[in-house]
Order: C-alpha cells, then structure tokens, then sequence
C-alpha cells in the first residue's frame, strides 16, 4: 500500500492550490472538460455525472466559461456518455453550439490526451469529483494544458462507506497516471483528425 498512498499524496501535493470547491473562485477560461461517469439503463447519466454536468453548467452561467467538452465513452452503439451529457447540459439551458463532444475518452489518460492533441486546448477547467480531482488535473497538465479544476462533492453525499470503493480504486489509478506519462506514454484508443475548438 506504500506506493499507492505515496503516489496519491504527491498528484494531491502537485495539485493543491488550483483546486476548487465553488464555482464562483475558479478562474475565469474559455472552456470546462467535463468526464464521464457512467450511465444508467435508460440512458440518463448516473448521479454522479449529473453532478460533474451540473457544476459545469453553473460554471458557464456565472461566465466562468464560455464552452462545455463532454469527453467520455462511446466504444458502442448502446452506450453514450457524452450524448447523454450534452442533452443534460442542454436541458439545464446550455445552448447545443457550446457544447464540444469527444467521443472516445475512454479514461482520464485518453481525455486528456485527446483534448491537446485533438481538440487543441491549452488550458481548461477540469470538473468531476473532489477525489478524481487531483489526478484530472495533473494528468491534464502532464500534456500540456495549463489546467485548474473545479471539484464536486462525493464524501458528503455519498458517505465514506459509499465511497470507499472509489477511493481505493483511485489510490491505484494513481499509480498507473504517474506510470503512464511520466514513463510509457501510450497513444489512446483513438486519435482521429484535429477538431480545434
């Protein structure tokens, strides 16, 4: 376990101080990246996503940024995070036309990657929850993208005993961000050609 909390302390250390809890402290940019969490049957985003969509969309109403990506998973016909977070977002009053899909970040590492090199940002608002923060951000930042994030409750809502699995799961996910762009440095699923935003 040594590595693992080491490795989760230092992307937490690295990241301190462009991490926040209230929309109206982050810095104003011109866009918000916005991860996928999972949908349900029906095709509607699970809680926890409907949380990271409606902290991006508050973010964009108070003018702390002027786009949305969505950047999830959609490796099948059945499944479709980011349209699923692109209606969301339009239902809650986001025009279509500020919205940018990115259809195959099938992790955090591919998001980020993608959102550079595909998409051509160079800084972003990063929003998903407070314990995926940290390694959202410094992933992001590791290619490139001058990256702060906006974080959304997960502890308060979901109570540790709920949360327990994600936080263990996340300890390790650490280990493998640091492995992976500090050392391997893998090409993501899909590249695709360039969609300047």
């Amino acid at each position: 376990m040594v590595i693992p909390l080491t490795a989760t302390a230092y992307i937490s250390l690295m990241t301190n101080g462009i991490r926040y809890i209230k929309p109206e402290e982050v810095p104003q940019e011109r866009l918000a990246m916005i991860f996928g969490a999972g949908i349900l049957a029906n095709g509607q985003p699970t809680p926890m996503l409907a949380d990271r969509v409606k902290a991006a969309v508050k973010l964009y109403q108070i003018g702390r940024v002027k786009k949305l990506l969505m950047t999830g998973d959609n490796s099948r016909v059945s499944y479709n995070e980011v349209r699923s977070m692109q209606q969301y977002a339009h239902g809650l009053g986001v025009p279509m036309k500020d919205i940018a899909l990115d259809y195959a970040g099938f992790s955090t590492y591919e998001s980020c990657y993608r959102a550079h090199q595909i998409f051509g940002l160079h800084e972003a608002v990063v929003v998903t929850q407070n314990y995926h923060l940290p390694r959202a951000i410094y992933t992001c930042r590791q290619f490139g993208l001058d990256t702060v994030g906006l974080g959304t409750p997960d502890i308060e809502i979901y109570g540790l005993w709920g949360m327990i699995p994600y936080l263990r799961r996340e300890m390790f996910a650490n280990v493998k961000a640091l492995w992976e762009v500090h050392i391997t440095r893998p090409q993501p699923t899909f590249l695709g050609r360039f969609e300047k935003i």
